[in-house]
């Protein structure tokens, strides 16, 4: 069966007089060669990509009006692999604009190109960040699954907000080659899926890594043999979601070989500064070197670049919210620096040897709820996050994390993150297989947002 073949479509269809947008479409689709429908691991499957991610005749602009000029003019390597297994990448999807790595006020969800996504759960409430859009459209069954990226929590937070399923992998399995930096340290893309099968598919497509589907299929019997540790020192601190959480323990238990706590010294704000000193050092280097690759030869060449032309278009890129944050990056002195040697060092041994390593010499892997539900949404003032304590350790790591919807809270959906050591992303499919299975949170189980309308409270 032939197909249109929309990166093809997409591409002549933005080169094309569209003053008669009838005309235009017709001119284009006569112009179009088919695409064969094979056999791939994804055939067919309608793919949404986060818009960091370049993708041919997609903006690829990250939610920035600096970068909308200059639409994708080749694939990431992730998207090429999609394509090659069959996929057919349909849009690109809302997201945090440069991925909520601009302004510590920032709104998770809102982009000067997209606006404010919505959740589709109840549709004032927060779909997180960064990777909003992705996973806001899995809920909503737009798209069976969609492609996010994660640097911390950015994969992990929407997925949790919107009841379906994210996998953060583990850092270097999944090329960033056409992706809009943060860091090199701990930039990732990953799959947001309705379910834990799908993730592990289109996870094995994008990494090239095999093992992952047939963990999920003989999940019953890998988590039999699991070691669980309960990261009690990552809780919410909500009592409604902690709550779910101790529930889904208690069903847990009778899957796995042991379950018990797992101790872990809480993140110190040294670290956390060792990490935005971190990111910050990288995304001023990694722009401009990702800005000359993908743009040549133009003004448009580094991060002070970015940071003068949103001043220079502050009533649409700054109506909201600043860019302390690109300003800070502006201060580093780069990855030579002292400065950022002790930051890595002082944080990678505290998550290695005193916080995760530790934990999982005891275990083979983690649980903890991911985050509380999702916050309303606000423009005018930033808001108090809860939950969200599991993502950083396994992000200065570079260590997979995966989060599978665990129940409601008021209406909205709660998650329980998995972690594990680098590589481990199968066992960890398995046991959200388990998860997912034993707590009845899947689509097809009726788990599914109902669009309520802003709601009181």
């Amino acid at each position: 069966m032939a197909y249109i073949n929309r990166s093809q479509f997409l591409a002549r269809y933005n080169e094309v007089d569209r003053s008669d947008s009838e005309v235009a479409l017709q001119s284009v689709l006569a112009t179009c060669e088919p695409r064969e429908v094979g056999d791939g691991p994804l055939n067919d499957v309608a793919v949404l990509v986060k818009d960091n991610i370049e993708a041919i005749g997609l903006p690829g602009c990250a939610g920035s009006l600096a970068l909308m000029p200059f639409p994708a003019q080749r694939d990431a390597l992730l998207v090429t692999r999609l394509r090659a297994a069959g996929a057919d990448i349909v849009g690109a999807a809302n997201l945090s604009e440069w991925a909520n790595f601009r302004s510590s006020e920032s709104t998770s969800g809102w982009s000067a190109v997209g606006g404010l996504t919505g959740n589709p759960w109840i549709l004032d409430r927060s779909a997180g960040g960064s990777s909003a859009g992705s996973g806001a459209a899995v809920a909503a069954g737009l798209v069976s699954v969609a492609i996010g990226s994660e640097t911390d929590g950015s994969i992990v937070c929407p997925a949790a907000f919107n009841g379906v399923v994210g996998l953060k992998p583990t850092v270097g399995t999944v090329s960033v080659h056409g992706v809009v930096p943060i860091s090199e340290t701990q930039d990732v893309p990953g799959p947001i899926a309705i379910d834990v099968k799908l993730a592990a598919r289109t996870y094995e497509v994008i990494s090239e890594r095999a093992g992952m589907v047939d963990a999920v299929n003989n999940a019953s019997v890998l988590s039999q043999q699991l070691r669980i540790g309960v990261a009690t020192s990552f809780l919410t601190h909500h009592h409604k979601t902690d709550a779910v959480f101790e529930r889904a323990i208690r069903l847990l238990e009778p899957q796995v070989s042991h379950l018990g706590d797992a101790k872990m010294p809480e993140m110190s704000d040294e670290i956390h500064g060792d990490e935005y000193t971190i990111l910050a050092t990288e995304i001023r280097e990694d722009m401009a070197r990702y800005l000359k690759d993908r743009l040549g030869e133009n003004d448009l060449n580094s991060l002070e670049a970015i940071v003068e032309f949103n001043r220079a278009n502050a009533e649409h890129e700054l109506q909201h919210f600043g860019q302390d944050i690109f300003e800070y990056a502006l201060t580093m002195e780069g990855r030579a620096s002292d400065a950022y040697k002790n930051a890595r060092k002082r944080s990678s041994e505290w998550a290695e040897s005193e916080c995760l390593g530790p934990a999982l010499n005891s275990f083979d892997l983690l649980i903890a709820p991911a985050y509380g539900p999702a916050w309303k949404s606000d423009l005018t003032q930033s808001v108090k996050v809860s939950g969200g304590a599991v993502t950083s350790p396994s992000a200065l790591l570079g260590w997979p994390l995966l989060s599978v919807p665990m129940g409601l809270v008021d209406g909205l959906p709660v998650a329980m993150a998995i972690v594990g050591r680098a590589h481990d992303e199968a066992r960890m499919l398995a046991l959200g297989e388990i998860v997912m299975n034993i707590l009845g949170t899947r689509a097809v189980d009726g788990f599914k947002p109902e669009f309520r309308r802003p709601q009181r409270g």
